[in-house]
């Protein structure tokens, strides 16, 4: 039984599937893997992004369609043309996350761009939706990389589907079919991947970092602001990094979120779309039975 929601069947997905645009692991090479599996691939630029290096991604990307670009908003004002690269590029979904300053959004929406960002709360998504943002991302406090580690993804995810109309992304520790079927049935448009992906044949990651992720267990995480200090990272306090752990507790630059423990094997990004996209809809449809 195929998923579709209204959303991704706008966008002609066959699978209401995004890869998290996760800067170090999504690169073009896993945009076009998963936008052929039937999902809407992302290519992420994050804390080092330049529009160079989105160039380069993009030229990796090559002609795949639908396709979308994520990036960190207080980058994008530092970074001399990144923005500009993006919406050249024209994108099906534009993601600008982690500001509260929205001169972009007219900008991607007079190009025909559709819009959407990452919110940790209500407040969060009403300010967005207020500043003409067309698709939220509910990024619960399970999640790896960066954001506001508030609120579980689906109290967050409740709160913010019964607060705006917009379509709902949902993100944070959705790495097996059951967490799928879960925000889908929630009310979801579509879910937000990002540790399962980092883990796939055609990411980024590093081997090193690769095997560290299938490894590790749901436990092995935490939120620091250690390897942004280090860096000169401008991320804010309140924006920390979930990361690994090793056997001692000691942080790691490996960005993971809780749903790593379900991260057993690299495998292909069409594959572990499918994996969850088929136990998703076996629970799913047994549920409307």
């Amino acid at each position: 039984m195929p998923i579709a929601t209204p959303w991704s069947a706008s966008l002609g997905l066959r699978h209401p599937v995004v890869n998290a645009p996760m800067g170090g692991a999504a690169g073009g090479r896993l945009a076009a893997a998963v936008s052929a599996a039937g999902g809407l691939g992302m290519i992420g630029m994050g804390s080092a992004a330049s529009a160079e290096a989105l160039t380069a991604e993009l030229a990796e990307l090559g002609a795949v369609r639908p396709f979308g670009i994520g990036l960190v908003h207080w980058v994008t004002e530092a970074a001399p043309g990144l923005l500009d690269t993006a919406l050249a590029a024209r994108p099906d979904l534009l993601c600008v996350s982690f500001g509260d300053e929205w001169s972009w959004v007219s900008r991607a929406r007079a190009a025909g761009i559709s819009t959407a960002t990452q919110v940790a709360s209500v407040p969060a998504a009403l300010r967005a939706v207020d500043a003409g943002v067309q698709v939220l991302v509910a990024r619960g406090a399970e999640g790896g990389g960066h954001g506001e580690p508030r609120v579980g993804t689906l109290p967050l995810l409740a709160e913010v589907l019964d607060a705006v109309e917009v379509p709902v992304l949902a993100a944070g520790g959705i790495a097996t079919g059951r967490a799928l079927a879960a925000v889908l049935a929630a009310g979801a448009a579509g879910a937000w991947l990002g540790t399962v992906l980092a883990a796939s044949t055609e990411a980024l990651t590093r081997p090193a970092d690769r095997d560290l992720l299938l490894a590790a267990a749901s436990t092995d995480t935490v939120n620091t602001s250690e390897f942004d200090l280090a860096l000169g990272y401008s991320w804010p306090s309140w924006q920390p990094e979930r990361v690994l752990v090793d056997a001692d507790g000691a942080a790691l630059p490996v960005n993971a979120g809780q749903g790593v423990g379900a991260v057993r094997a690299a495998r292909p990004a069409a594959v572990v779309l499918d994996d969850l996209c088929g136990q998703a809809a076996g629970l799913l449809g047994r549920w409307a039975r």
